[in-house]
């Protein structure tokens, strides 16, 4: 078992390592008057985006058959306490990061709104959905009015964000389209690789989904050096959790990647007393291997 908190630093991980000759790091999509710092600002997004978890995890919903916490598709079931997540995640930043907390607005903005755009925005389709299928993961039908409230919601959010960051002169050049879009697609980019390492979540090119860095897949509208140059990836598994990249996009090759999680051996008995039990259990580390397919052959 992997938290969101966990599972989102891993992505900040792979963040703080995007970046070779072929592909440009986070901040260099476009001119800026401060790269580094702007770099900082995506690479904290990145692996905060999943902040609005923090109280979740710390007091879970439990599953009553056997006292452990419920996984991400059963609690995604209730709409607004995600939504809450969300408000709470958003925010939490903002007063000192106001451009990480934007991209992690467009991160919760481009989940929700492709749920009932007539005409899927194709380059933020979320690596979840790369194959096409678009499952009603956050709400159902009867609740698509407070879907597209929120999304409002989430717009004058970032209006207030977006004047917080206006406020400092050498930062409104990040604003630009040039820079915005390839941020917040880099924001999904590294979410949904991440996913692939701890879950099942990511469908596989052929098959049923397998998870923990075992399945094949496409990373989809890749943002390589700039906006209007973007590429897939191909996710090849290759064994002994190794994985190849074509192309490869980090600056170290291979890549190690570490995941913290829970394991436990099951079933078990299911204790009275959840916070002993569950900080009882020391994380382990799974470790992962990015490479290139030159480094590999």
């Amino acid at each position: 078992m992997v938290t969101q908190p966990d599972h989102a630093h891993v992505a900040g991980y792979l963040a703080s390592h995007w970046g070779n000759e072929e592909f440009n790091a986070p901040g260099y999509f476009h001119d800026s008057d401060d790269s580094k710092r702007l770099q900082d600002e995506v690479i904290l997004g990145v692996s905060e985006h999943d902040n609005g978890w923090w109280e979740w995890e710390a007091t879970p919903d439990i599953n009553y058959i056997d006292g452990l916490p419920l996984g991400l598709s059963d609690v995604l079931k209730n709409q607004q306490d995600g939504m809450d997540r969300w408000r709470i995640g958003i925010r939490r930043f903002s007063n000192n990061h106001p451009y990480a907390s934007l991209i992690i607005s467009f991160h919760a903005y481009w989940l929700y709104v492709q749920n009932f755009k007539e005409q899927k925005v194709s380059e933020f389709i979320h690596p979840l959905f790369w194959k096409g299928e678009m499952p009603e993961l956050t709400f159902s039908d009867e609740k698509l009015k407070n879907a597209q409230n929120f999304v409002t919601e989430i717009e004058d959010l970032q209006t207030e964000l977006i004047d917080k960051i206006k406020s400092s002169p050498e930062c409104v050049s990040w604003l630009d389209e040039k820079h915005l879009n390839p941020h917040a697609r880099f924001l999904q980019i590294l979410d949904g690789l991440s996913l692939s390492l701890c879950s099942n979540l990511i469908s596989p090119i052929e098959g049923e989904a397998t998870g923990l860095g075992e399945d094949e897949f496409n990373l989809l509208e890749v943002p390589r050096t700039k906006w209007d140059d973007r590429v897939r990836i191909n996710i090849k598994p290759i064994g002994e959790r190794k994985i190849v990249c074509s192309p490869y996009p980090f600056d170290i090759d291979p890549l190690p990647v570490f995941m913290p999680a829970t394991i436990l051996d099951l079933p078990i008995e299911k204790s009275s007393q959840f916070q002993k039990y569950w900080h009882s259990k020391q994380k382990q580390i799974i470790k992962f291997e990015y490479c290139s397919a030159e480094s590999h052959f």
